[in-house]
């Protein structure tokens, strides 16, 4: 489904979910972060403590992978509903970003060991 789906259209659908409940009045900026932030810590707590071995059985675990994934789908949701409030284009944040990260993180030293790392 992702392949079939755009940003704006979730945004689109997000904005009128919240507006016929009238939720806007709960939604400002830092509302929305704190959600999005507990999101992700609701998500974090499915890994807390695992190897790497165990997280990999969590993911093969159909009942475990949907948690995962409505934690996911929540701190996507709060991140698309924030952007569309303050009608901020995520794909252009992140194209920007992207630029960022590749003058910072050159692969040429980011490749590989992690001593190359430690050099940037």
């Amino acid at each position: 489904m992702d392949h079939e789906t755009n940003i704006h259209a979730i945004k689109e659908k997000i904005k009128e979910f919240c507006e016929e409940r009238d939720w806007d009045q709960f939604h400002g900026a830092k509302e929305l972060a704190v959600a999005l932030i507990i999101e992700a810590a609701e998500l974090l707590e499915h890994f807390r403590w695992k190897s790497d071995k165990e997280v990999e059985e969590l993911f093969s675990d159909p009942g475990r992978k949907e948690k995962i994934k409505e934690e996911m789908a929540d701190v996507l949701y709060f991140l698309v509903r924030l952007a569309q409030r303050y009608e901020i284009d995520l794909s252009e944040a992140l194209e920007n970003k992207m630029k960022i990260n590749e003058e910072k993180y050159p692969v040429e030293k980011s490749k590989g060991s992690n001593k190359k790392y430690n050099e940037l």
